[in-house]
């Protein structure tokens, strides 16, 4: 059944907080004039309820959502952008049914499926080659080889990368080298702590759910093998004229519907609005799945119906009163499933991003100290002060992430745009460590909206839209700090 959208009423108008206008400070008292508390409840009430069966990608009920923020966005005056008249960007995905049968032969070692492979693309194939072993697959790697009509390994990743995730990125870059050079398919050796290749089987073993925005590449076969099996890696990467023989079979493809929603606001300087910021979240979460003391719902309320609701305030200030620079809002789909909403969008960006001044995402997996919130990524951009400044009006510490150990910053979103050079840290609810008050919530049938601090939340998204105000109008630089891992990818994003 279907929610009505009962919380689509016009909202009345708010009163501007006398304090702040006594103090003079006249994006304080804008910002109190639109965030309340009751319209917080009710936003996520709507996103974080039964009914949404957890937001999945892709489901029904994800889309619901996604037609509730633009609706939302609709209400406030937020804008489309144009050729996104009903606010949605369409992200290509797919699910994929992973193969139920396969083999690798080299020489006298066989290899089987999962315990010792994975596919990661190609749907179902058979192919018999020599393999010929080019280390870790860098265009250098291949200008030195013939790999016409051959297998290609490689080790998985670039040097100096560990990061599962960066490695299959990489896996991407190598697949299209190597359908380039002429091979026939492409296996990599797969060794990481971080990931046993038992987890990573796991993962593969279910259906998944991924971007299908590179078609070229399709048909192509690329595996991940188990570095555990040392014979036949070692057979694999003496190559020769030994042949190796792969075939994988039972894999179904089928192309699945979901979107970003995305809408604007223009800026209020006749030249600084040609500058946007980003203000973002992912609306998405992990749908229904083991049940939980008789509850199998994973509403999602921290996860991130608070992030979406984060923005969803900051949409309607900003178009009530706009900053100097104009405002993009942007919802991500597929999240949960590898970041792929915003993958898609930092690949595909509606505005060129070299005129995306700051990315300022809201993600959560909880909270375990109301007295502070956790910026992911707080002091690697000069808007730092401004971030703390926003937070201290409300009685809150704008503290930096304190758990490295955890690669935060690299989970969400913002990271898809740091990778393109734009600053882009996470505004997150008040953690500081994964332990048991947080755990309770992460990921969990009881992560509901009734479980939620709401006093806690008022503060959090009042220092969330006043630092959007902050950084909206500012005169000072927002740029990464010099010496961060995405300085030099920014300086030439920017032409600086």
């Amino acid at each position: 059944m279907v929610i009505p959208l009962m919380f689509l009423s016009c909202t009345a108008t708010k009163k501007v907080s006398d304090s702040a206008a006594l103090k003079g400070d006249v994006d304080q008292s804008l910002t109190e004039s639109t965030v309340d508390i009751n319209d917080i409840k009710a936003h996520i009430h709507y996103l974080a309820s039964d009914e949404m069966r957890g937001r999945d990608t892709p489901s029904n009920e994800l889309n619901i959502a996604a037609r509730y923020l633009s609706t939302s966005m609709m209400r406030y005056g937020v804008k489309p952008l144009p050729g996104y008249e009903d606010y949605l960007q369409k992200v290509p995905m797919k699910t994929v049914t992973p193969a139920d049968t396969g083999m690798i032969k080299i020489g006298t070692h066989e290899m089987a499926l999962l315990t010792d492979f994975l596919p990661l693309d190609g749907d179902n194939f058979e192919v018999s080659a020599e393999t010929i072993f080019l280390n870790r697959g860098t265009e250098k790697d291949y200008e030195k080889a013939d790999v016409k009509g051959k297998i290609v390994v490689t080790i998985c990743g670039y040097e100096g990368q560990d990061n599962p995730q960066e490695w299959f990125y990489a896996a991407k870059q190598k697949q299209a080298l190597s359908k380039k050079n002429g091979a026939v398919a492409h296996v990599e050796i797969y060794k990481n702590p971080q990931i046993p290749f038992v987890f990573l089987a796991r993962f593969f073993s279910g259906s998944a759910t991924m971007l299908d925005d590179e078609p070229e590449e399709d048909g192509f076969p690329m595996v991940w093998v188990n570095a555990g099996s040392e014979a036949a890696i070692n057979t694999l990467k003496e190559g020769g004229k030994t042949r190796c023989n792969i075939y994988v079979d039972g894999m179904k493809v089928e192309p699945v519907k979901t979107y970003n929603v995305v809408g604007m606001v223009e800026g209020s300087d006749p030249e600084l609005k040609n500058e946007y910021i980003i203000y973002s979240a992912h609306y998405d979460h992990v749908g229904v799945g083991r049940e939980v003391e008789g509850d199998s719902i994973y509403n999602g309320a921290r996860d991130n119906a608070v992030g979406s609701v984060t923005v969803l305030e900051a949409a309607e200030n900003l178009a009530l009163h706009p900053t100097k620079r104009s405002a993009l809002f942007i919802f991500f789909t597929g999240e949960e499933k590898g970041l792929l909403g915003s993958q898609y969008y930092a690949d595909n960006p509606i505005i060129p991003l070299n005129k995306v001044t700051y990315c300022f995402n809201s993600d959560n997996a909880g909270y375990n100290d109301t007295s502070v919130a956790t910026i992911i990524g707080l002091e690697r951009t000069h808007a730092e002060n401004l971030i703390q400044q926003a937070c201290t009006t409300y009685g809150l510490k704008a503290i930096q992430d304190n758990m490295p150990q955890e690669g935060l910053f690299d989970r969400s979103d913002n990271v898809n745009f740091a990778k393109k050079g734009v600053p882009a840290p996470t505004f997150s609810l008040g953690i500081t460590a994964f332990d048991e008050t947080v755990n309770t919530y992460y990921h969990q049938p009881a992560d509901g909206p009734n479980t939620l601090d709401y006093d806690y939340l008022l503060k959090f998204f009042k220092s969330y839209v006043y630092a959007c105000r902050l950084i909206g109008n500012t005169s000072q630089s927002v740029f990464w700090k010099e010496g961060d891992k995405y300085y030099d990818a920014g300086k030439e994003l920017y032409g600086k």
